[in-house]
């Protein structure tokens, strides 16, 4: 958070502040005019009864005074401050309550001075928020949590380096219970702390949809062979076929047969398995029953992907257009003779191998091209 900017409050926001500010002010000086007519009736002297409110609701009010200047101004208050906030209305209420001739008027008489004590404390975290609001700095926070931070620095070198046992142990435990005050109250600590998470949940939601949407090795469209126009029904009469002599010189007896041709599919870009990077169609491989032997002393899938400077392919994990050609030229070379491209797509499939058919024929015309370009 930039703590060099300031905002500005709306007209609005102005007027309802100042609308809460005013009964505040108004309901402690209505506990200050009770106090002074409750101490009247007792001792029926004005200024003994103006000396106490003075004494009480004035001195907290002009602590209250203090706490807002000090507040507006983006300082923490002082500890004596906020002591003599909650001490001065209570021993206002004490005095109330011991002058009081009944049980009924020591009650009234202590809660009346509490008016002043609430108010006071309503304007202080009211101009305390306004503060946050416009700099973005929380004084009373920064100071809380620097004392806390000073008190469990010192625990902490305490319970490492102090020669008595029972010292270090009860350092120890302060500092866990300091622990859980790290950071209390402080909205720029939290908002920083969202700032972090955010970029890293940013970048893992970034590497799940690069993961999600890699797109594969895009080999150049082969152009598809004209289609062959189906030729018209033929009929092939009797008398044009010779008849077969039997060994004994006997003709068999011809039968009419149709010869019908069927229609040629059109051959598209899909049908050709594998392509090359250039484009150009690998011919296909006879399958035959030949035997394969383990390759003593092969080269293993680390040392291929070290090599060729990829991650080492993992099973059941998306790979990249480099990987699936380090684990294809593995596989093929995994035996004697090399397998073809069906063999080494079944053996990718029960390796566990994770890509899709297009991806793999593309892969593998890439390392047939590599291969015939190896010397």
């Amino acid at each position: 958070m930039d703590t060099t900017s300031t905002k500005s409050l709306s007209r609005g926001q102005t007027l309802v502040l100042c609308a809460t500010a005013v009964p505040m002010v108004a309901f402690g000086g209505l506990g200050a005019v009770g106090t002074y007519s409750n101490i009247t009736s007792v001792f029926h002297r004005s200024a003994t009864a103006l000396g106490v409110v003075a004494a009480g609701e004035g001195a907290t009010l002009v602590l209250a005074l203090t706490l807002v200047g000090l507040t507006m101004l983006g300082q923490s208050s002082p500890a004596a401050v906020r002591i003599g906030l909650w001490t001065l209305p209570a021993m206002a209420s004490l005095t109330g309550a011991a002058v009081a001739k009944t049980t009924t008027e020591a009650v009234v008489f202590a809660i009346t001075p509490m008016a002043m004590c609430v108010s006071a404390e309503g304007m202080g975290l009211l101009a305390r928020r306004i503060v946050v609001y416009r700099t973005g700095v929380d004084a009373e926070a920064q100071r809380r949590n620097a004392e806390v931070m000073q008190r469990l620095a010192y625990h902490r070198a305490r319970a490492a380096n102090h020669p008595d046992e029972n010292a270090r142990k009860a350092s120890e435990l302060e500092s866990w219970k300091l622990a859980k005050r790290v950071g209390t109250g402080d909205a720029q600590l939290g908002s920083h702390l969202v700032d972090v998470q955010r970029e890293r949940m940013t970048a893992g939601a970034g590497a799940a949809l690069a993961g999600m949407f890699a797109l594969p090795m895009t080999a150049p469209a082969v152009e598809a062979a004209p289609t062959r126009e189906t030729p018209a029904i033929e009929t092939v009469s009797v008398e044009s076929v010779t008849p077969p002599v039997t060994p004994e010189d006997t003709q068999v007896k011809p039968t009419a047969k149709t010869i019908v041709s069927e229609p040629v599919t059109p051959v598209t870009p899909e049908a050709v398995t594998p392509v090359t990077p250039d484009g150009a169609p690998v011919a296909p491989e006879a399958e035959e029953d030949t035997v394969r032997l383990p390759v003593e002393g092969a080269v293993t899938l680390d040392e291929v992907a070290a090599v060729t400077g990829v991650t080492t392919p993992e099973p059941g994990v998306p790979l990249s257009d480099a990987q699936l050609i380090v684990v294809l030229r593995h596989l093929r070379y995994l035996v004697d003779p090399p397998l073809s491209y069906r063999q080494a797509v079944a053996s990718f499939r029960a390796a566990g191998y994770v890509g899709g058919e297009q991806r793999v024929r593309t892969a593998w015309g890439a390392l047939m091209s590599q291969e015939e370009n190896t010397p």
